[in-house]
């Protein structure tokens, strides 16, 4: 007996595919996610939640490793400047690897380095390994994250990709507060408790195992290199419909080198999104990274304790996964672009009224709000992005813009002290506004609709 598509699919195929009785569709589109299919996405937030508790033990057990090992803020710099460097290694090249090796297995490959690299930074003893498995960290963090987004874009329908992106975005940073919690608490036990951070860090193998199990391929990648019949047999399992990709796939163009991806995104047709994303990433991305990064010293700074300062920004991380639930309500509306300016708009204002406040209530409830806009944004600037290319560039792309956006923040740090001396908090602040609100006109101006349309379509 043969299984029926909804009757109407905005955004992809849904008639029957000549005698054989199959339905010709577009990948998911038009298909509500349900069963093994939505497993999947329960998997990856998973995957999310660990890669984010190894992404922020550090910065809560700096000052614990520090005093136990006699560490100088120049050698706390040391090891945050290799993460930066794994994080950018892993943005440019988990690209590029899964874009050849396929999304799966470096999604999977991603966890691995991860964690086994978390649970030996809480077992060594020389600073040097410490450091250097602390930067595999972030190369791993950062290639899953980028694997991520691409794979999420292919695997969900088009009705509900940017939805998709923020839940699972919203169940992974619950880690940042949950982080911040056991730190609190574990942290203060003993001279060298802050070990144990980093061994909780390496259960992110318990979503690599289900993963093995359960996580298929992306359908489109595999159409792109060739593998139809494989591509139909998986929607057809994680949906339950007999599809047929014959004509999804006469849309999908030859592999090309990386290289090439890489020129392609200047070219004639790629090059206006490409500089607008280029934008929006160098943009947001450093603004963001000032808030989580430096307010804790800022409002050290201003005059509060260390106690207080910390009590401010664990309440104030607890807005990381309020924005990525709210990305999940709002990504999918006007487009995906007009979200991204709201959002932009509203973060700007916030990051503009928090640089003013002097209370140290107002200024975590200014920092909750900024931090909740700030993450819907960027993970609506994701899909935007893993949208914005075809299947056989579109990871190397989203990997160059991540990877370029972290570049940024490196480059970014130095001027923080020295807008610090001359214009203060305010200044600060004032300056992440500006940054927040930079790319907005661009966007309404160039930015394309991407939200609620196939990616072929798009394409």
């Amino acid at each position: 007996m043969q299984h029926e598509l909804n009757d109407t699919t905005p955004c992809g195929l849904g008639d029957k595919s000549g005698m054989t009785g199959r339905f010709a569709n577009n990948y998911f589109d038009g298909i509500p996610v349900r069963g093994i299919h939505a497993t999947l996405f329960f998997i990856i937030m998973a995957a999310y939640f660990f890669e984010q508790f190894d992404n922020w033990n550090f910065g809560f057990a700096a000052p614990a490793i520090a005093q136990s090992w006699g560490l100088k803020p120049t050698d706390i710099a040391t090891i945050l400047f290799w993460y930066f460097i794994g994080m950018t290694s892993g943005g440019f090249l988990g690209g590029v690897i899964s874009d050849f090796i396929g999304r799966r297995p470096t999604f999977l490959i991603s966890i691995v380095i991860f964690s086994v690299s978390s649970v030996i930074t809480g077992f060594t003893n020389d600073f040097v390994v410490f450091t250097l498995f602390r930067a595999l960290t972030g190369f791993g963090v950062f290639c899953m994250m980028v694997t991520s987004q691409a794979y999420i874009a292919e695997m969900a329908p088009c009705e509900s990709r940017g939805m998709w992106q923020g839940r699972v975005a919203a169940i992974g940073f619950c880690a940042v507060p949950v982080v911040a919690l056991i730190c609190r608490m574990v942290i203060p036990m003993a001279e060298e408790a802050w070990r144990f951070i980093f061994y909780a860090g390496g259960l992110g193998v318990v979503p690599f195992v289900l993963g093995l199990k359960y996580l298929k391929e992306s359908p489109r990648w595999l159409v792109a290199h060739g593998r139809i019949k494989e591509a139909e047999e998986i929607v057809t399992y994680l949906t339950g419909k007999d599809i047929d990709l014959s004509e999804a796939a006469k849309n999908v163009q030859p592999k090309i080198a990386v290289t090439d991806v890489l020129i392609g995104m200047f070219t004639r047709k790629y090059i206006g999104r490409t500089l607008l994303i280029m934008l929006l990433f160098v943009c947001i991305t450093p603004a963001g990274f000032l808030l989580t990064t430096w307010t804790t010293q800022l409002l050290k700074m201003l005059g509060f304790s260390v106690k207080e300062s910390l009590t401010a920004m664990t309440i104030i991380s607890v807005g990381v996964p309020v924005g990525c639930f709210l990305n999940s309500l709002v990504s999918d509306l006007g487009g995906r672009k007009l979200p991204l300016a709201v959002l932009s708009v509203l973060a700007a204002i916030t990051a503009l009224i928090f640089g003013g406040m002097k209370s140290l209530i107002l200024l975590t409830i200014l920092g909750f709000a900024v931090t909740v806009f700030n993450m819907a944004l960027n993970f609506t600037l994701f899909s935007y992005t893993a949208e914005s290319y075809p299947t056989r560039m579109r990871n190397t792309a989203t990997g160059f813009h991540n990877g370029l956006a972290r570049l940024s923040v490196s480059a970014s740090q130095p001027l923080i002290p020295m807008i610090h001396a001359s214009y203060g908090f305010a200044g600060i602040f004032t300056s992440v506004a500006i940054l927040f609100f930079l790319p907005v006109i661009p966007l309404l101006i160039w930015g394309q609709r991407t939200g609620g349309k196939s990616l072929e379509e798009i394409e």
